[in-house]
Protein backbone atom coordinates (compact mmCIF):
# COMPACT_ATOMS: atom_id res chain seq x y z
CA UNK A 1 0.00 0.00 0.00
CA UNK A 2 3.09 1.97 0.62
CA UNK A 3 3.85 2.06 -2.83
CA UNK A 4 0.78 3.21 -3.92
CA UNK A 5 1.01 6.58 -1.77
CA UNK A 6 4.69 7.32 -3.13
CA UNK A 7 3.39 6.57 -7.20
CA UNK A 8 0.15 9.36 -6.49
CA UNK A 9 2.39 11.92 -4.69
CA UNK A 10 5.11 11.49 -7.31
CA UNK A 11 2.24 11.56 -9.99
CA UNK A 12 0.70 14.65 -8.44
CA UNK A 13 3.00 17.09 -6.00
CA UNK A 14 4.35 18.78 -9.44
CA UNK A 15 2.20 21.84 -10.78
CA UNK A 16 -0.16 21.40 -12.65
CA UNK A 17 -0.33 23.58 -16.23
CA UNK A 18 -3.19 24.07 -18.67
CA UNK A 19 -4.18 21.71 -21.47
CA UNK A 20 -1.33 20.44 -23.26
CA UNK A 21 -0.92 17.43 -26.35
CA UNK A 22 2.40 15.55 -26.29
CA UNK A 23 3.90 15.45 -29.67
CA UNK A 24 2.84 12.34 -31.29
CA UNK A 25 -0.09 11.54 -29.35
CA UNK A 26 -3.33 10.83 -30.50
CA UNK A 27 -6.69 12.43 -29.84
CA UNK A 28 -9.79 11.06 -28.64
CA UNK A 29 -12.79 13.15 -28.63
CA UNK A 30 -15.94 13.04 -26.50
CA UNK A 31 -19.49 11.80 -28.41
CA UNK A 32 -20.64 15.68 -28.72
CA UNK A 33 -17.13 16.52 -30.17
CA UNK A 34 -17.30 19.05 -27.60
CA UNK A 35 -14.19 17.96 -25.58
CA UNK A 36 -10.70 16.03 -26.03
CA UNK A 37 -8.12 13.77 -24.26
CA UNK A 38 -4.64 12.73 -25.28
CA UNK A 39 -2.94 9.49 -25.05
CA UNK A 40 -0.17 7.77 -26.69
CA UNK A 41 0.36 6.63 -29.77
CA UNK A 42 0.62 2.75 -28.98
CA UNK A 43 -3.19 3.13 -27.06
CA UNK A 44 -6.10 2.00 -29.30
CA UNK A 45 -9.69 3.89 -29.13
CA UNK A 46 -12.28 1.70 -27.24
CA UNK A 47 -15.92 1.28 -28.25
CA UNK A 48 -18.28 2.43 -30.50
CA UNK A 49 -18.51 5.66 -29.58
CA UNK A 50 -14.73 6.66 -29.63
CA UNK A 51 -14.82 8.37 -26.66
CA UNK A 52 -12.40 6.38 -25.03
CA UNK A 53 -8.89 4.51 -25.39
CA UNK A 54 -7.39 1.54 -24.03
CA UNK A 55 -3.41 0.29 -23.49
CA UNK A 56 -3.29 -3.73 -24.18
CA UNK A 57 -6.58 -4.13 -22.38
CA UNK A 58 -9.55 -1.45 -20.57
CA UNK A 59 -8.15 -3.88 -17.23
CA UNK A 60 -4.76 -2.05 -18.19
CA UNK A 61 -5.58 0.89 -18.75
CA UNK A 62 -8.24 2.73 -19.59
CA UNK A 63 -9.53 6.73 -20.70
CA UNK A 64 -12.85 8.09 -21.43
CA UNK A 65 -13.82 11.64 -21.95
CA UNK A 66 -17.06 12.95 -22.06
CA UNK A 67 -18.80 16.75 -22.05
CA UNK A 68 -21.48 18.02 -19.75
CA UNK A 69 -23.11 20.96 -22.43
CA UNK A 70 -24.53 23.67 -19.84
CA UNK A 71 -23.01 22.69 -17.18
CA UNK A 72 -21.30 25.56 -15.31
CA UNK A 73 -17.76 24.80 -14.37
CA UNK A 74 -16.78 25.53 -10.50
CA UNK A 75 -14.25 24.07 -8.32
CA UNK A 76 -15.93 21.44 -5.61
CA UNK A 77 -17.61 22.48 -2.63
CA UNK A 78 -17.15 21.34 0.56
CA UNK A 79 -20.39 19.46 0.75
CA UNK A 80 -20.22 17.77 -2.71
CA UNK A 81 -16.40 16.35 -1.39
CA UNK A 82 -18.06 14.78 1.43
CA UNK A 83 -21.48 13.64 -0.76
CA UNK A 84 -18.30 12.39 -3.06
CA UNK A 85 -16.26 10.79 -0.29
CA UNK A 86 -13.13 12.82 -1.57
CA UNK A 87 -10.43 13.31 1.11
CA UNK A 88 -8.16 15.57 1.73
CA UNK A 89 -5.43 13.73 0.45
CA UNK A 90 -7.15 12.40 -3.00
CA UNK A 91 -8.10 15.84 -4.02
CA UNK A 92 -5.00 17.04 -6.27
CA UNK A 93 -6.66 20.26 -7.23
CA UNK A 94 -9.96 22.09 -6.82
CA UNK A 95 -9.69 25.06 -8.85
CA UNK A 96 -11.60 27.84 -11.09
CA UNK A 97 -9.09 25.86 -14.02
CA UNK A 98 -9.27 21.87 -13.07
CA UNK A 99 -11.00 19.39 -10.73
CA UNK A 100 -8.70 16.39 -10.36
CA UNK A 101 -8.99 13.92 -7.05
CA UNK A 102 -8.61 10.20 -6.60
CA UNK A 103 -11.71 8.22 -6.44
CA UNK A 104 -12.38 6.53 -3.64
CA UNK A 105 -15.14 3.72 -4.84
CA UNK A 106 -14.31 1.70 -7.71
CA UNK A 107 -14.91 -1.98 -8.61
CA UNK A 108 -11.60 -3.21 -7.81
CA UNK A 109 -11.21 -1.22 -4.12
CA UNK A 110 -7.65 -2.80 -3.88
CA UNK A 111 -6.48 -0.75 -6.72
CA UNK A 112 -6.19 2.63 -5.84
CA UNK A 113 -5.22 4.30 -9.40
CA UNK A 114 -8.80 5.52 -10.17
CA UNK A 115 -9.38 9.33 -10.57
CA UNK A 116 -11.28 11.81 -12.27
CA UNK A 117 -10.33 15.47 -13.63
CA UNK A 118 -13.09 18.01 -15.45
CA UNK A 119 -12.07 21.60 -16.83
CA UNK A 120 -13.87 24.58 -18.22
CA UNK A 121 -15.27 23.60 -21.79
CA UNK A 122 -16.12 25.95 -24.49
CA UNK A 123 -19.97 25.77 -23.32
CA UNK A 124 -19.96 23.51 -20.50
CA UNK A 125 -17.96 21.02 -18.73
CA UNK A 126 -15.48 18.62 -20.13
CA UNK A 127 -14.46 15.32 -17.80
CA UNK A 128 -12.29 12.45 -17.90
CA UNK A 129 -11.85 9.37 -16.26
CA UNK A 130 -8.53 7.57 -16.19
CA UNK A 131 -8.09 3.68 -14.59
CA UNK A 132 -4.43 2.52 -14.69
CA UNK A 133 -2.13 -0.25 -13.42
CA UNK A 134 1.36 0.54 -11.57
CA UNK A 135 2.70 -0.74 -14.80
CA UNK A 136 1.52 2.33 -16.85
CA UNK A 137 3.77 5.41 -15.83
CA UNK A 138 3.05 8.25 -13.85
CA UNK A 139 4.34 10.65 -15.70
CA UNK A 140 1.78 9.04 -18.73
CA UNK A 141 -0.61 9.11 -16.28
CA UNK A 142 0.04 12.76 -15.43
CA UNK A 143 0.04 13.75 -19.06
CA UNK A 144 -3.14 12.12 -20.19
CA UNK A 145 -5.22 14.53 -17.19
CA UNK A 146 -3.42 17.41 -18.55
CA UNK A 147 -4.74 17.18 -21.96
CA UNK A 148 -7.82 17.40 -21.17
CA UNK A 149 -9.46 20.51 -22.64
CA UNK A 150 -12.21 21.83 -25.08
CA UNK A 151 -11.81 20.31 -28.57
CA UNK A 152 -8.98 21.33 -30.61
CA UNK A 153 -8.71 22.72 -33.91
CA UNK A 154 -5.61 21.45 -34.54
CA UNK A 155 -3.77 24.27 -34.56
CA UNK A 156 -3.46 25.04 -30.60
CA UNK A 157 -6.79 26.90 -30.06
CA UNK A 158 -10.12 25.27 -29.53
CA UNK A 159 -12.91 25.26 -31.85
Amino acid sequence: MREYIVSALILFVLPLAAQTVPGGWQIVKDPKNACQVAVPADWVIYGDSRSAAIFHDAATALVVVTSQPGQAFAPLTEHLQTILNISKGKLFENSAKRIFYQDKASSHPDDPNWYTFSVPGKNGTCSGHLTFLPSISDDVARKIVLSLGPLSDGRGGTQ
